[in-house]
């Protein structure tokens, strides 16, 4: 095998976010910009000689031609072996669930999650370590380190390997095996359900309808909910992996799933439905009584009944109240965690269960160490992504079979079972605006505002609230002791309402200006508010504080959730 060293000159714009790095497709499609930083993931986690990395992504424009690059790459820098899924599919959670399953060194995933695909549109690599779950930040800020400095990088002169066909093949000293993208998942889904009784609650005449968007977990449905749970064959929508996902957004929210959404809302509804996003890592549920959608790399989550919307939030502090009647969890729960602009609604959860409850920084990998450590079994983000220690990601066809699990069980809808938490624990009326693609110079303005006016906001009364306190949030890790500034501004009140800004880390143009909104109402009687509705004094007051539409430009929201 000839390896050959290519000199190269670095790029000053690969600082990976909180999901990897994440850029136009034409971006990586320069001269050496995909193997600069494939180059510097190798340099910095010096892998040992013959080591065993995983491979692939969710199936999106240049996932392909990247994964033969990055091959060629892992041959000329010593890697034994590489598992691939076949085509160069293997969403977010199954690569996860691969990587601990055959104990690997680590793995490169391909995604740029519920961000458009297509020649126009996104890209993303990012590296999970062994444990399976993202690089953590001492890890990202080393690679990023590295490729302000490479001056050259190694690829083997071979031809393409055949990622269609599966089995092992050679590419020098190197194995490629190209291996089943959908097995090791769907057993250990197998593993942590009650499939039986979903399998019975199906065949009882409770319908589903899945929307794979396009996007990688096309085949994960078709497998597991047709193959293992006997829905129908039409129970699936969009399910064949598209480079472009069909010229669609893969983001499981009200505003991209509006084809399921209109399915779900017109004459002779099924009784549950679910999208998923990207690569297969989150998913949106909503329905008559059930709906299920999730982006593209799969690990995101939504609830939504018949004009009924469940968030993110109470989703999470939801299936950690009924774990126990999933047989992977009928041990107890160790812990919870949950991102700091994730509501408290899973506190109070906790809280009954006598168990701690961590608030991290936003980013899957902040939940790695506790899970790692043995502090926490749940983990959610608002961000529709929910998962537990099964794996080192979130995980959205998981969170759709937990919630089916739970309906099994329960023999009840899905409001009735959000309505009965509600009356135990009290409501957390909780919303997210977004503000898509606006200047960053804008966005940043936004938040200097913010961070300049802390101080003469302490004890402040702020409409009909009083601040209890606010802060730019930071985290301690409580596993590794590294600590994590700049995490959003939030103001608390003190009923235990709250206002949290944050910049977000995942788009590609411009920024995203996110808006959290937070009350608690333990009242029954006023459980059946709207949600905005309830969250009106606090919008006003959030956007009066923060000049938000006038240094913006944008009277709306993108989305709201």
């Amino acid at each position: 095998m000839q390896i050959r060293m290519v000199a190269t000159t670095p790029f000053t714009d690969q600082k990976p976010g909180t999901s990897g790095l994440r850029k136009r497709v034409q971006v990586f499609r320069q001269p050496h910009y995909l193997e600069n930083f494939v180059q510097s993931i190798f340099d910095t986690i010096a892998a040992p000689p013959d080591s065993v990395l995983v491979l692939g992504g969710d199936g999106r424009y240049y996932n392909r031609e990247a994964i033969q690059i990055i091959l060629k790459m892992a041959a000329a820098n010593g890697f034994g072996r590489v598992l691939v899924g076949r085509g160069g599919i293997l969403s977010t959670p199954a690569a996860s669930c691969v990587i601990r399953k055959c104990r690997t060194y680590g793995g490169i995933i391909l995604s740029a999650s519920h961000n458009p695909g297509g020649p126009d549109g996104d890209f993303g690599i990012k590296y999970n370590t062994a444990n399976g779950g993202p690089a953590p930040e001492k890890v990202t800020e080393a690679i990023y380190a590295a490729s302000r400095q490479i001056a050259q990088y190694r690829i083997a002169a071979a031809p393409d390997v055949d990622l269609d066909a599966l089995g092992d093949s050679s590419l020098g000293d190197m194995m490629v095996s190209v291996i089943d993208p959908v097995s090791d998942y769907a057993e250990l889904m197998e593993s942590l359900f009650d499939f039986a009784s979903i399998r019975a609650l199906l065949a009882g005449g409770f319908r589903i309808k899945f929307d794979a968007m396009h996007a990688v977990t096309g085949p994960y449905a078709r497998e597991i909910f047709v193959n293992r749970l006997g829905a129908p064959a039409d129970s699936l929508m969009n399910a064949e992996p598209l480079e472009d996902f069909g010229g669609g957004h893969p983001d499981p929210n009200l505003t991209y799933a509006h084809e399921l959404v209109e399915a779900l809302y017109g004459d002779d509804v099924p009784d549950f439905g679910a999208a998923s996003d990207g690569d297969g890592d989150r998913n949106r549920i909503l329905g008559r009584r059930f709906f299920v959608a999730s982006d593209g790399d799969g690990d995101r989550n939504m609830i939504l009944g018949r004009h009924f919307f469940v968030t993110p939030s109470d989703s999470l502090a939801i299936l950690a109240a009924n774990a126990h009647l999933a047989p992977g969890y009928r041990q107890g729960l160790a812990g919870i965690a949950r991102s700091m602009p994730t509501s408290a609604a899973a506190d109070r959860v906790a809280e009954a269960l006598d168990i701690p409850c961590y608030e991290t920084p936003t980013g899957w990998k902040f939940f790695g160490n506790l899970m790692d450590a043995g502090k926490v079994t749940l983990c959610g983000e608002e961000s529709f992504g929910t998962g537990s220690d099964h794996i080192r990601e979130k995980d959205g066809l998981w969170a759709v079979l937990f919630w089916l699990n739970i309906l099994a069980a329960r023999k009840q809808s899905v409001e009735a079972v959000v309505r009965e938490h509600w009356a135990r624990f009290g409501r957390n009326f909780y919303s997210r605006h977004d503000y898509e693609g606006i200047p960053t110079d804008a966005a940043n303005g936004v938040m200097q505002l913010l961070h300049s006016r802390l101080g003469e906001w302490q004890g402040a009364q702020l409409g009909k609230y009083r601040v209890l306190f606010c802060d730019d949030f930071s985290y301690t890790d409580p596993v590794d002791g590294s600590v994590s500034l700049g995490q959003g501004v939030r103001i608390v009140f003190t009923d235990g309402s709250r206002i949290v800004f944050r910049l977000s880390g995942t788009g590609t143009e411009g920024a995203t200006l996110r808006l959290y909104l937070e009350a608690y109402e333990p009242d029954a009687g006023r459980h059946r508010l709207d949600a905005q509705e309830a969250l009106a004094e606090l919008i006003r007051i959030a956007l009066e504080i923060s000049g938000l539409h006038e240094r913006t430009g944008r009277e709306h929201p993108t989305v709201i959730t």
